[in-house]
């Protein structure tokens, strides 16, 4: 039983790490990427269906993404949800694809993102130290009711502390490749 809080909390702990994942991939270094546009949904045939769902979406140049239609109808529909949504970039519909161009970033504006990121990946470490501590809780309560000895308590919060350890050395190590590839442009 008690085997399974720390389980729990490693996946928990995980799913933070994903979603720091998906949150730095939307933040655009300065290179095409197609995760940029996750989110983005499009209206086919009443339907909001996400982008890569109704059309393919490839990176011919370093900084251009190309979204090719699966039906050519959709064309217009995609560049309108484009134009809706916050990446920011106006796409060139040439009435097959649609290009989008990444603009060369700016090193004020590498820094500001360079921020982001900070802030992106210290959210996630608190989310990581609240698991910890929900996690370090429930071992407290068995310690309390006598399902555990004081002993093992102390060897499995030893256990909690070194997931936490790892799980936040995975975050930095994420939001510094990040960083690098923002300076890097």
């Amino acid at each position: 039983m008690t085997n399974s809080i720390i389980e729990e909390a490693q996946k928990h702990m995980q799913k933070s790490q994903d979603s720091l994942q998906r949150d730095l991939g939307k933040i655009r270094a300065g290179r095409a990427n197609a995760s940029i546009l996750n989110g983005i949904t499009v209206e086919y045939y009443g339907a909001d269906l996400p982008i890569n769902q109704v059309a393919s979406i490839s990176v011919p140049e370093a900084r251009v993404l190309m979204i090719t239609p699966f039906d050519k109808s959709a064309l217009k529909n995609i560049e309108k949800a484009l134009l809706k949504s916050d990446i920011g970039i106006n796409p060139a519909n040439d009435g097959s694809v649609i290009r989008l161009v990444i603009p060369q970033l700016t090193g004020e504006r590498r820094q500001e993102l360079s921020k982001e990121v900070g802030k992106i990946s210290e959210m996630s470490k608190v989310s990581v130290r609240n698991i910890r501590r929900e996690a370090i809780d429930k071992l407290k309560k068995q310690q309390k009711s006598g399902d555990i000895t004081d002993d093992e308590f102390y060897d499995l919060e030893k256990q909690v502390q070194k997931v936490t350890d790892s799980n936040v050395k995975a975050i930095e190590n994420i939001a510094e490749k990040k960083a690098q590839e923002l300076v890097e442009g």
